[in-house]
């Protein structure tokens, strides 16, 4: 499901509506169901009904989807106290058994709703036998008319079951996705508590031992002075030595983190296209390493990938994506790593394909000796765009050929 483009977000099912709009569409979804209630109110309308049945089932009617919808915002809004989780679902059914026993067989609907919310509100184990009972005791006042006594199983019995079951199902895919929102938020703890221990052990190897000399040659550089001032004087000029090496090995660091990795742009790219409802195939040859690929090549990719993804998601309009990395071989013999990102969007016009940013990364790859090409993705429809780089030494494993656009799209789980 798309995002919502002034940044509402995504309506995700199993969660709570996070805004206005969310919650009016949740509503709606809820709401339209009630439609089938237009039998039992068709019924009641019917000239000739007595004023008592009317009175009777208006009252009816209205308890039953009271109890209907505040037991499915209840749901939808916090957990639910247990007298209402089995209180409503009871009273839905005491409603439905005496309203189609006393009235007309169209009120046998009422027990599909009955049958969905035991479904969704019921722990699984008891909800399979709620909705077992509520489908027996349909059956049972279905047998009351004998005019409809081989349809009412088909128009009423049936959905009743697999109504509930289809929801059980339902019910059971919310909870695992919660449950995988829950461990991937937990695996992104634990990975940044990770990174932080990493970062203190490299810290610690950096500057430990630059550190702990620094102090020992000024602790001796004081004692030396004033009888032997010489001495201190070379004592001081191997703290400044040590001092300056350890300012280098800092800045080689921090431009190390600082570097982007094409494995971490690809996984950045995977979440920016599944948050804006883009499908997005990714070639398994991104998360590998290419011996001959060097750090500025590599970092050059990374910034070519981030830029892609960027436009895919602002500007192109697409429904799907296509991240490819492949092993070309130049005229003049050399081999390049080449960054392909296929869209099926509408592009940009024909006779302007960069913009600024497109601008700034031909710079950037042209600093590493590669370069940009843009244009119209293979089938005419979207935009292609590939970022080419010099390769040196072979790699570890070979790319595999650049596949073009496939007709049906491969969506990259959530």
């Amino acid at each position: 499901m798309k995002s919502e483009p002034w940044g509402g977000g995504p309506m995700r099912i199993g969660q709570a509506p996070r805004n206005r709009r969310q919650a009016v569409g949740k509503t709606m979804w809820v709401g339209i169901w009630l439609l089938y209630l237009a039998g039992p109110v068709g019924q009641l309308l019917q000239p000739g009904v007595p004023t008592a049945e009317r009175i009777w089932g208006g009252l009816g009617l209205t308890l039953f989807v009271l109890s209907y919808l505040v037991l499915f915002f209840r749901h939808m809004w916090r957990k639910l106290t247990v007298p209402l989780r089995y209180g409503a679902p009871a009273m839905m059914l005491a409603l439905a058994t005496a309203l189609s026993w006393t009235l007309d067989f169209s009120w046998l609907v009422l027990f599909i709703f009955t049958s969905v919310a035991c479904a969704v509100v019921l722990p699984w184990r008891e909800s399979r036998w709620a909705i077992l009972l509520v489908t027996a005791v349909l059956v049972a006042v279905g047998v009351r008319y004998p005019e409809i006594r081989g349809y009412y199983l088909f128009a009423y019995g049936l959905p009743a079951l697999g109504s509930g079951f289809m929801m059980v199902g339902v019910q059971h895919l919310i909870r695992t996705t919660t449950e995988l929102r829950a461990a991937r938020q937990e695996v992104a703890r634990l990975a940044a508590n990770d990174e932080r221990l990493r970062l203190a052990r490299d810290l610690h190897d950096l500057l430990g031992h630059s550190l702990s000399l620094i102090t020992l040659k000024s602790e001796l550089a004081g004692r030396m002075l004033p009888d032997r001032p010489s001495d201190a004087a070379q004592q001081i000029a191997d703290i400044e030595q040590v001092s300056r090496q350890a300012l280098v090995d800092v800045r080689e660091a921090v431009t190390g983190y600082r570097r982007p990795r094409l494995a971490v742009e690809l996984a950045g790219a995977r979440a920016a296209l599944r948050t804006a409802g883009v499908g997005v195939t990714a070639d398994p040859a991104l998360e590998g390493e290419y011996r001959g690929l060097a750090a500025d090549e590599e970092s050059a990719l990374a910034w070519a990938l981030r830029e892609a993804v960027t436009n895919v998601v602002r500007h192109s309009g697409a429904h799907r994506c296509e991240l490819l990395l492949t092993e070309e071989w130049e005229e003049d013999e050399r081999r390049s790593l080449c960054l392909t990102v296929l869209d099926d969007g509408a592009g940009p016009p024909r006779t302007q394909y960069d913009g600024n940013g497109l601008s700034g990364l031909r710079e950037r790859l042209a600093l590493a000796a590669g370069r940009l090409e843009t244009g119209p993705a293979p089938r005419g429809r979207g935009f292609a765009l590939r970022a080419y780089v010099p390769l040196g030494a072979a790699p570890v494993g070979a790319a595999a050929p650049a596949p073009e656009l496939s007709p049906e799209p491969v969506t990259d789980p959530a």
